[in-house]
């Protein structure tokens, strides 16, 4: 299980989620819309979820009906060609 984060990031990217992850499993690279959670790499510490300012962050399992399509999106994000941070 993992962190996703969802819709209401999308064109924000507040970054307050990256200042508090330990592992640094959160990404970006510009022109990215929203910062996207690596499943492989995220600890389920929750460290994220509470500092989001935009409820955007949700556990996997939590994900609400309509923003489905955003467990998708972070599993398959391209975290090769990124890097940690807010980069956008």
């Amino acid at each position: 299980m993992t962190f996703i984060i969802s819709k209401p990031c999308v064109g924000v990217m507040d970054g307050a989620c990256v200042e508090v992850c330990p592992v640094d499993c959160i990404y970006s690279k510009p022109g990215d819309t929203q910062l996207f959670i690596n499943p492989d790499e995220c600890i389920d510490c929750a460290a994220c979820e509470p500092v989001c300012p935009e409820n955007a962050i949700f556990d996997e399992d939590d994900v609400p009906d309509d923003q489905q399509e955003f467990i998708k999106l972070n599993y398959d994000y391209d975290y090769d060609s990124s890097e940690p941070g807010a980069n956008a």
